[in-house]
């Protein structure tokens, strides 16, 4: 069943969020940053400490310019911090081979430290109005439902899924541009995954809808926790080291997780592993770039 994208771009025009990151003159190195901040973390997370960002580091040279460290503190507790480190990477690539600028090529975009199939293509669509198909959980779920009928996607499958949205593009980029970002919207403000609105679905047609709204008939799909988890032990390490000038010593670090010492030595040794946390000569702890600056 096709998505009606005359009724799905009325109801954006209206009804579309109001997102820093949608507003005029936005450019696409601000356009990646906020879509490197929004993998996994909530918009109101994000939107904050986005803006501090545009202002802080207006083009990606400003980025390379500064530390791992300073990225990583400006990060905060957004979560998953090797997207910061990535994207600090990311930005010394675009400064010194892309003149400042993050290209609109999905191919070239995919070239570049860190970028991923969702990302370039969101920054081509969304930084450049490329008629690309753009595919998140948000859309996946509102094409399960709306043209396949069923209450939950599939297993992802980037070719399968990309053909499935790219047969649904209007044929002109402006429409096609503004469908994607309306899609996504969809998904993330009505056509959730708990609790879908349908009463408010601006859709005139939904095969699940049509179907009887049958109950998903695959494995329950498993909800990510977070207290007690390693990445909760390597969050509470990293803030401690995030809110130090100096490196650390181990005593302070281990004081964050009586617990387990053992999942709290594994969260540590990830983190330099991931190369987050860099370890002095004298067995201090850093954030990444300051393990050397500390041993002066």
């Amino acid at each position: 069943m096709p998505v009606d994208a005359t009724a799905l771009l009325r109801w954006y025009a209206a009804e579309a969020r109001d997102l820093p990151w949608r507003e005029e003159g936005v450019t696409g190195w601000q356009i990646l940053m906020s879509e490197v901040m929004l993998q996994q973390t909530p918009v109101a997370r994000v939107a904050p400490i986005w803006l501090e960002w545009v202002q802080r580091w207006p083009v990606p040279s400003m980025m390379a310019a500064t530390s791992q460290a300073d990225v990583l503190r400006a990060w905060g507790r957004l979560g998953y911090p090797r997207r910061a480190l990535r994207l600090h990477e990311c930005a010394g690539v675009l400064a010194t081979e892309h003149g400042d600028v993050v290209p609109a090529d999905v191919d070239v975009l995919l070239s570049l430290p860190g970028i991923g199939a969702y990302t370039a293509r969101a920054v081509a669509c969304f930084a450049y109005g490329r008629r690309v198909p753009v595919v998140d959980t948000n859309v996946r779920r509102v094409v399960a439902r709306a043209v396949h009928g069923a209450a939950e996607p599939g297993n992802p499958s980037v070719t399968r899924d990309l053909a499935d949205v790219e047969s649904l593009l209007p044929r002109t980029r402006e429409r096609a541009a503004t469908f994607s970002a309306a899609l996504m919207e969809l998904g993330a403000t009505i056509c959730t995954a708990r609790s879908p609105d349908c009463s408010r679905c601006p859709l005139p047609r939904c095969a699940w809808v049509e179907a009887g709204r049958p109950a998903h008939d695959g494995p329950p799909r498993r909800v990510q926790k977070f207290t007690g988890t390693d990445r909760q032990v390597r969050g509470k390490l990293m803030a401690v080291l995030r809110e130090s000038d100096v490196p650390v010593e181990r005593p302070v670090l281990d004081r964050v997780w009586l617990t387990d010492p053992g999942q709290r030595d594994r969260a540590l040794h990830s983190l330099l592993v991931d190369g987050l946390v860099e370890q002095t000569d004298d067995g201090r702890f850093a954030l990444a770039g300051e393990g050397l600056a500390g041993q002066a």
